[in-house]
């Protein structure tokens, strides 16, 4: 059974820092893009990053590019979402997805795997 599970999350003030971490099991888990998506309450599930199955590629959504990082370590199964320059929209629950394939968008239906999400709060 594939299991993802993030961390780091928490509460920082406009213009901080948080690297998230995503630890996977239960599959070959360099095979496999991975991607980082976001809510906020009363809003709809938004991409904020996507990353190859090697790390050679990586995507962004226009709102986080120049100030997120998507990185891997397939290595330790797990990939991390450096966040820097917060602002307070970047307030959301924050979940690490795994890919159907080697290459993955930023559409949720390009997922099969999601884990249960951390908290981002970023205050003014």
């Amino acid at each position: 059974q594939v299991q993802l599970v993030e961390s780091g999350g928490g509460l920082v003030q406009a213009g901080g820092s948080l690297n998230l971490s995503c630890a996977a099991s239960g599959r070959t888990f360099s095979s496999y893009a991975m991607g980082w998506f976001r809510q906020a309450p009363g809003k709809e599930r938004e991409f904020v990053a996507a990353i190859s199955w090697s790390g050679g590629s990586t995507y962004y959504a226009d709102s986080v590019k120049g100030r997120f990082t998507i990185s891997r370590d397939n290595a330790k199964n797990t990939v991390y979402l450096q966040m820097n320059s917060l602002k307070p929209e970047d307030t959301a629950v924050y979940h690490c997805a795994g890919g159907k394939t080697y290459y993955s968008g930023s559409y949720p239906i390009e997922y099969d795997y999601w884990g249960q999400g951390t908290q981002v709060t970023v205050s003014s």
